[in-house]
């Protein structure tokens, strides 16, 4: 059973950064694809950065070139560098594991852009 764990997230200003961490409980280079998935208050879960087995990048136009996916297999983690934060960035954010058949989640971990 894989288990993911986010951390990273708290109160920032607009403007300002964050970096996501995911850890996961094993190999990360033996998942297809992992992903950031964001919730806001009232809205439906959606994917905003997409990490392939072979290293494609895949962002959601919202976030692109203010939001980084990456990954560090030695660590098993998973990562989200959010620059240049806007209020409409607060959200609660998931990290997602996939392999065919099978979908993993984290727990989340809550963003909030307010001045």
């Amino acid at each position: 059973q894989v288990q993911l764990v986010e951390s990273g997230g708290g109160l920032v200003q607009p403007g300002g950064s964050l970096r996501l961490s995911c850890s996961a409980s094993g190999s990360i280079s033996s998942f297809d694809a992992m992903a950031w998935y964001r919730q806001a208050p009232g809205k439906q879960r959606e994917v905003i950065a997409i990490l392939t087995g072979g290293g494609r990048t895949i962002y959601e136009d919202s976030v692109k070139g203010r939001f980084t996916i990456s990954r560090d297999n030695a660590k098993n983690t998973l990562y989200l560098q959010m620059n240049s934060l806007k209020p409409q960035d607060t959200a609660v954010y998931y990290c997602n594991a996939a392999q065919p058949g099978h979908s993993w989640w984290g727990q989340g971990t809550q963003v909030t852009v307010s001045s």
